[in-house]
């Protein structure tokens, strides 16, 4: 008797580009929601603890989407009336998303209305996914991405809203809650650097991080640690693609 022939479900003619990609991006994107409920859970208890309702920690990660700015927009909420001491600080502490855009051109080239959204829904975590992990075989390479982004951008949200509202009913502590956050990169970093074939570009970074952190110190290391970065992955660039190539 003649078998039917069976199709890969990424070919089932019922099947959109938008729901294939929506599994692996969930996949890719879980430890992202480990990290991003936690500490969005932290910053709505943070919030209801100085007086703000679940609305502020809401609406602000759905507006401003940045994790340590939301911190300070706090206590910025709470102090005297400075719009131009405020945006300084919101630029110097965002600053380094202009180093994800510049490289993330080649990535969302062509994506059409969804480099909006792509864009809007960049975070660091969301640029280290997007830009290390490879499309898997059979997935759209634009709903692949727009899917991690809005999956982290949804944890970060949700959290937020959670911790707002029930931050009176649960005694939470918030010391060392930051850690979690620099738990969540080194894992990500490890995982990708053992995923990855040539491990130049990985130790470029780590490299340049340590030199910057030794020389800026922590809390103004980032912004030349993503400079430094660029730099050198940018003179490199044509010895990093041969490694990658001989490596394959």
């Amino acid at each position: 008797m003649k078998q039917p022939l069976s199709i890969h479900p990424a070919e089932t003619p019922s099947s959109s580009p938008a729901l294939t990609a929506l599994r692996p991006a969930f996949i890719t994107s879980i430890p992202i929601m480990a990290g991003f409920l936690f500490i969005a859970l932290a910053y709505g208890f943070y919030m209801q603890r100085i007086g703000f309702s679940f609305l502020y920690p809401m609406t602000m990660a759905m507006t401003i989407y940045g994790g340590s700015l939301e911190f300070v927009t706090a206590s910025m909420l709470l102090s005297p009336f400075a719009p131009l001491q405020c945006f300084l600080m919101a630029f110097m502490i965002q600053a380094r998303h202009l180093f994800y855009g510049i490289a993330m051109l080649d990535r969302y080239k062509g994506t059409g209305w969804k480099k909006f959204f792509l864009i809007f829904f960049m975070c660091d975590e969301t640029f280290s996914l997007i830009y290390t992990t490879p499309v898997p075989e059979g997935v759209d390479r634009k709903w692949f991405m727009l899917w991690i982004s809005f999956l982290d951008y949804l944890y970060w949200v949700v959290g937020a809203a959670l911790g707002g509202l029930f931050g009176a009913l649960i005694p939470f502590e918030l010391k060392g809650i930051e850690f979690v956050m620099t738990a969540m990169f080194v894992s990500v970093f490890l995982e990708q650097y053992l995923k990855d074939t040539q491990k130049i570009s990985g130790l470029i970074g780590f490299a340049v991080s340590i030199v910057c952190l030794v020389v800026f110190g922590p809390n103004s290391f980032i912004i030349p640690t993503m400079a430094g970065i660029l730099i050198f992955v940018t003179l490199l660039r044509k010895q990093l693609e041969r490694a990658g190539g001989a490596a394959e």
